[in-house]
């Protein structure tokens, strides 16, 4: 009678040695096998990488001299040791994950066989396997991918903000060290950082309602017009309205940016005929602000009024027939009809166009690129966005840990805001009617 406890301890000392106990032959000798190229990989392979991890190396890359000529030698790069280290990891993580799942194996086989039960052989492990498991077996490479192609990149990206990875500490010339919590306590501490940070911040929250509200407030009541029952050709203004949300978002941005140009732009020009000064739209700071949200208006409110116009053909028409029989004006049934049914069905989509608002690179970027540059900002302006001041920190000046800094500020930002709102949706709560 085979013992579970011998064959949890023997999967313990090395792997296979459990399911040899157990008689599976042929799957001790296969795990057994995988478990020495593992040994092997992490004693000759892993270990060194995951080392390099830790220190992200000791020798930076310089000039020696030998005799009378001087040479390049070349060091290690702290941030190719700290890729490597991570791949490491993942790979070190799925071994125990491996050795984990053989001792629970060669445990449960172990008691299945003192209740009697007899070992499977290897055909039958496969054929439940494939019985069993399959959602597994086919999940299983996704994951692995998920592994290396999307959580690698992200923990590399937040462990770039424990570091002092920015200029002039760029790997191989220099090695790069681990600083803890230090960027983060400058980017709240020193004066310049922490006043551009608090003032970006609040510039990226005041964007993220302002471009969030004007969208979905200015596409639902665009959609409500077109439904009236004495608005006639209600194809050709929905169709007129989508073109701006078919043309791609960089043409119409780039075009827009030459339309406000504060001296050539047609619109300046025109109001000049008139006899008006035409304002500073994209030099000056309130100016310029106001531009950005004009312009995603003009692209995002036909979002909102396809979908405004998808929820308000499925309300009953008895429900307004009974609010005019009752008196109840055009205002009333909004506020107590449409505007309910249309929250209920696109509350989830609204706190997602909030979160994307507070990610929007393409308005900013393309119309002002973040301008009028403010002299009190460190390498930003006054319409720069977090994720805009990120992308200048670090494509324009390598300031990579401080970039990293202002991503995790942003993940919570918007991962905090969006689950705290999206749990408190009727949506989520999945009521089946509108009380």
């Amino acid at each position: 009678m085979k013992k579970p406890a011998v064959a949890a301890v023997l999967s313990v000392v090395f792997i296979g040695f459990g399911q040899a106990y157990n008689r599976q032959w042929i799957k001790g000798i296969l795990f057994a096998a995988f478990g020495a190229a593992a040994l092997y990989l992490f004693v000759f392979e892993l270990f060194d990488l995951l080392r390099g991890l830790a220190t992200l190396g000791t020798q930076p890359s310089g000039f020696v001299k030998a005799g009378k000529l001087t040479k390049m030698v070349e060091g290690d790069h702290s941030i190719f040791m700290m890729i490597k280290g991570l791949v490491a990891l993942v790979v070190t993580l799925l071994i125990v994950f491996f050795y984990v799942l053989n001792v629970r194996d060669a445990y449960l086989v172990a008691k299945a066989s003192a209740q009697g039960t007899a070992p499977r052989r290897f055909g039958q492990s496969l054929a439940m396997l494939g019985q069993k498991h399959f959602a597994y077996l086919v999940l299983l490479p996704p994951l692995v991918a998920i592994a290396f192609l999307t959580v690698l990149p992200l923990v590399f990206s937040v462990l770039i903000a424990f570091t002092n990875y920015a200029d002039p500490i760029l790997p191989p010339a220099k090695l790069v060290d681990w600083v803890g919590f230090a960027n983060f306590a400058k980017m709240l501490s020193l004066k310049q950082w922490s006043y551009t940070f608090g003032g970006i911040l609040r510039w990226t929250v005041v964007w993220a309602i302002l471009a969030t509200a004007t969208t979905y407030v200015g596409g639902i009541l665009v959609a409500v017009l077109i439904q009236q029952p004495r608005v006639r050709f209600k194809k050709f203004w929905r169709t007129a309205l989508m073109i701006p949300f078919a043309i791609p978002n960089m043409v119409s941005l780039l075009v827009m940016r030459n339309m406000f140009n504060n001296q050539f732009g047609p619109i300046n020009q025109y109001l000049r005929k008139l006899g008006l000064e035409g304002p500073p739209w994209l030099t000056d700071p309130f100016w310029a602000k106001v531009t950005v949200v004009l312009a995603n208006m003009w692209m995002g409110i036909p979002i909102t009024m396809i979908l405004a116009v998808g929820v308000l053909t499925t309300i009953p028409r008895d429900l307004y027939e009974a609010a005019e029989v009752d008196g109840a004006g055009s205002y009333q049934r909004l506020r107590s009809i449409t505007m309910p049914m249309v929250l209920f069905a696109t509350a989830p989509i609204l706190i997602m166009q909030f979160a994307g608002n507070i990610n929007n690179f393409n308005v900013i970027y393309l119309l002002t690129n973040g301008e009028p540059v403010n002299v009190r900002y460190q390498f930003a302006g006054d319409t720069d966005l977090l994720v805009t001041w990120l992308y200048k920190l670090a494509l324009n000046q390598s300031q990579f840990s401080f970039a990293s800094v202002i991503g995790i500020f942003i993940f919570l930002i918007v991962g905090s805001l969006s689950v705290w709102s999206y749990t408190r949706t009727r949506s989520y709560r999945e009521e089946d009617m509108i009380q």
